[in-house]
């Protein structure tokens, strides 16, 4: 792999614009949704999950030449986690700043979106958190994490797009919850209060739901794959080595 990376204010600015265009995504269709079938749910979650699965899979591939298309929280942490022993993936410090990144760019994307409809901002009261809700999310944040390390750990983290599009488009239904799998999307869903928001008391049973579910998908991707440490500077897609990681693959 080569050596040379972005600097990190540029791979900042791609988790920032891809996170805030993966829910101006998210939530812009959700209202596209409410107001094209608003007598059927069953629909209007089609179309929801129809616009993640084209919009997702085109924002990896968009950004994650850049900065790996983390736009999540969970997997910028695991990549951290099972790298750190062999000095591969992001440092602790680039984390924290991609979170930061990650967070403010869900925000902005849920605003553009209520803009873009005219539906103007408020705070979402859908509350979610049901047990079964938020065993869901545990469910679908694990084998989220698994299926990128398993990807990138068999050479296949140039699939990722179309595959990770797919798993959350499944999840979408197969899940109670809908599969949020991403602290920052969930913070940013709290900032609109229509079909894809959710309320601030949920957003933070959820979060909570997800870091468990970042530990468990650790555990099941480590339990699958003992050496995939030495894969996590590809994570979620191939792309150069961190310029502040210890070491390159």
């Amino acid at each position: 792999m080569s050596t040379s990376a972005p600097p990190l204010p540029r791979r900042l600015l791609a988790e920032f614009l891809g996170t805030a265009l993966l829910v101006a995504v998210v939530v812009g269709s959700g209202i596209a949704a409410q107001q094209l079938s608003p007598n059927d749910v069953g629909l209007q979650l089609l179309e929801n999950s129809t616009a993640t699965v084209l919009g997702l899979t085109i924002l990896i591939l968009l950004f994650g030449p850049v900065s790996g298309a983390h736009f999540n929280p969970v997997v910028s942490l695991a990549d951290w986690f099972l790298g750190r022993r062999t000095d591969h993936g992001l440092t602790l410090p680039d984390v924290g700043a991609y979170t930061v990144a990650q967070v403010l760019g869900a925000i902005g994307g849920s605003v553009l979106a209520n803009a873009m409809f005219d539906v103007g901002m408020s705070i979402s009261t859908k509350h979610r958190a049901t047990g079964g809700h938020l065993l869901a999310e545990v469910v679908a944040t694990t084998f989220l994490l698994a299926l990128i390390f398993a990807l990138v750990r068999s050479g296949r983290g140039a699939i990722a797009g179309p595959a990770v599009g797919a798993y959350i488009g499944a999840a979408y239904w197969f899940t109670s919850s809908t599969s949020f799998a991403n602290p920052a999307v969930t913070v940013g869903r709290i900032f609109s209060d229509t079909f894809a928001g959710i309320a601030p008391g949920s957003a933070v049973a959820f979060i909570v739901a997800q870091l468990v579910g970042l530990a468990v998908g650790v555990g099941v991707t480590l339990g699958l794959y003992p050496d995939v440490s030495a894969s996590a500077d590809d994570v979620v897609v191939p792309h150069p080595a961190s310029s502040t990681s210890r070491s390159t693959s």
